[in-house]
């Protein structure tokens, strides 16, 4: 007994360090080594919970067969919410190393759930933590399935104010290993609600498995308001006018699924009526707490067409266009203008009398290229809400490769050698047909901003240029053709600028009818819908080595040309070219002292 006294302080010495030594082992034994093996993956589909701990670094390798895709979905990550992405994540790589190209990195701040696919042959990923000792899970699951090969009613595109969607085989069970992405996108000023009826989906605390996930916006990526499963009735909201819905399932315990609907809730807040014209339509925002102080129903409301119908959500929105629904055109002082009426005819039980107010919202959109301008006012008989806007034509400019103006130039920038014919098209995008577009001006620059020097190829609607052939009235189309030059003294580039005049095209008494005429005869600048348009750069292919980092610009107005930066040869090459203009303006100073240099355009020879 005295022996088994004094051995027993040693035995739970040598337990206590045995103890020690086993969780020292599995401390620095990897999990998920333990686990997997770091072994290739083959397996058709496959599900791993990771725990893992301080300092890991693995790396696996999925191998798909031929004719396949493989699709990873990280569902639960939990990750040390203290570190940094460099010193803790998860990499996935093309190809059957680390060192193939990166297709994405999770950390633990990533706001969506990650999926990763591939048509590569073999996929990798590789999973680093640091030093902290603190709990980590990651949920990883991966298949193969056929890119060519499509579920019904998975995913899709919703555009109208409101509507519904179902998981595919709704109410029966959803299928195995289906990924379903919906995108719902609205018209701007508007946000969505999203409402699901029904979910039964499989139960799980951190729904790993079975789940939907809602991002707030048009992608995936846009961010996480929502990660479900089990059976839950949740409702979400977005931020903007566009939401994203996904359904991803595994390979076991298929469910209903789920049933959902969405509205649209308009952001703004309007006390009576909103009024915005475009290039193609008028948009109409009527308040409802507007409406119900004449005690009527909202789907009385009605265009001078009584057609075309409202669209309801928590306003009433009236959205159609230039030259539909009624809509009177009239062109008068040189202005073109464009109304419509929204009346609310009062309810009567006589043919005779009333008592009830009569509604009338008078829209008119007055087209010229300034801000938008409101005006409302109120008799005190009938209510009147009279509504102004001014609208803004929709204006492009491109080149084209023939005169037959079908395929539209996209090469930025645009290499053209000396007198090759170029082929320009200005198009005005509306929904009047008839509208015409008249190329009153249109120059020259070798910089954006079109300051001095400047060559006039068409002025007043007349050309200037001998090579310039300006088309004939066409639609909503202004073109005219060039041989390509070089401004001398400067940069290879060149930039068109292009004013344009809109007219209606049955007004023969209109500028763009009079065609080539100077301006002196006939003032333009009262005209309200004159505009202009920006495109460029074109250069001479043989500066296309020399091009640096300037990009094709094509825009209503002209922006400011971007700085380029300066390295040490371009420091020194200015230094010198300064040094030499400095000797030259000296030489010319002193024996041509009223005299100075002129840009001037050169015609030069074709190489």
């Amino acid at each position: 007994m005295e022996l088994v006294r004094r051995l027993m302080p040693l035995t739970l010495l040598i337990l206590s360090c045995l103890v020690e030594l086993t969780l020292a082992e599995a401390e620095g034994n990897s999990s998920c080594r333990v686990s997997l093996g770091g072994a290739n993956l083959t397996e058709t589909h496959k599900a791993m919970i990771l725990q893992l701990n301080p300092d890991e670094n693995c790396t696996w390798t999925i191998e798909k067969p031929e004719n396949k895709s493989i699709r990873i979905i990280l569902s639960y990550v939990q990750l040390d919410p203290d570190g940094s992405c460099e010193s803790e994540s998860i990499k996935v790589f093309e190809g059957s190393s680390s060192n193939g190209p990166l297709l994405g990195q999770v950390c633990s701040k990533n706001n969506y759930v990650p999926v990763f696919e591939s048509s590569s042959n073999t996929l990798t990923f590789q999973i680093v933590t640091d030093s902290a000792r603190i709990q980590r899970t990651v949920f990883l699951f991966y298949y193969f399935f056929s890119p060519n090969t499509s579920i019904p009613n998975c995913g899709g595109y919703l555009d109208t104010l409101e509507g519904s969607f179902t998981s595919p085989n709704y109410p029966k069970p959803h299928p195995e290993l289906a990924y379903c992405v919906w995108h719902i996108q609205v018209e701007k000023g508007y946000k969505i609600k999203l409402n699901f009826e029904d979910i039964l989906l499989e139960i799980d605390k951190q729904c790993k498995f079975d789940f939907i996930a809602v991002y707030d916006g048009p992608s995936t990526n846009s961010g996480l308001i929502g990660q479900v499963c089990g059976y839950v009735t949740p409702t979400y909201e977005s931020s903007s006018n566009s939401l994203t819905v996904v359904l991803s399932t595994d390979y076991a315990n298929s469910y209903r699924g789920f049933s959902a609907s969405y509205t649209s809730i308009y952001a703004e807040n309007i006390n009576t009526t909103s009024l915005t014209c475009s290039s193609d339509k008028m948009r109409v925002i009527i308040s409802k707490l507007f409406l119900e102080t004449f005690h009527s129903n909202e789907n009385n409301l009605q265009l001078n067409d009584p057609t075309c119908r409202p669209k309801l959500s928590n306003v009433v929105e009236f959205s159609f266009p230039l030259n539909g629904c009624g809509t009177i055109k009239k062109v008068e002082d040189e202005s073109i203008t464009y109304t419509n009426i929204i009346t609310f005819p009062a309810s009567s039980t006589s043919e005779v009398i009333t008592r009830q107010k009569h509604l009338q919202i008078i829209v008119k959109c007055e087209m010229e290229h300034n801000s938008t301008v409101e005006i409302m006012y109120i008799t005190e008989d009938d209510v009147i809400q009279n509504q102004i806007a001014v609208g803004k034509y929709n204006i492009s400019m491109a080149l084209f490769e023939s005169d037959s103006f079908e395929k539209t130039i996209l090469e930025s920038p645009y290499y053209v050698d000396l007198n090759q014919t170029l082929f320009v098209q200005v198009s005005l995008h509306t929904s009047d047909p008839n509208l015409t577009v008249f190329l009153d001006t249109c120059r020259a620059s070798p910089t954006s901003d079109f300051a001095s020097p400047t060559y006039d190829i068409i002025k007043s609607g007349c050309s200037q240029d001998e090579t310039c052939k300006v088309y004939p009235l066409f639609e909503h189309y202004g073109r005219f053709q060039f041989n390509a030059f070089k401004f001398l003294r400067s940069m290879a580039s060149v930039y068109l600028q292009c004013k344009v005049l809109i007219c209606d095209s049955s007004d023969h008494q209109s500028r763009c009818s009079q065609g080539c005429i100077s301006r002196s005869k006939r003032d333009i600048s009262s005209y309200k819908w004159k505009t202009d348009s920006i495109i460029g750069p074109i250069r001479l292919k043989r500066d296309q080595r020399a091009s640096g980092n300037s990009g094709f610009q094509h825009e209503t107005h002209a922006e400011e040309t971007p700085n380029q930066p300066f390295n040490s040869l371009h420091l020194f090459s200015f230094m010198v070219l300064a040094l030499n203009v400095v000797i030259v303006a000296t030489i010319t100073v002193r024996h041509f002292v009223n005299q100075r240099a002129d840009y001037k355009y050169q015609k030069l020879q074709d190489y």
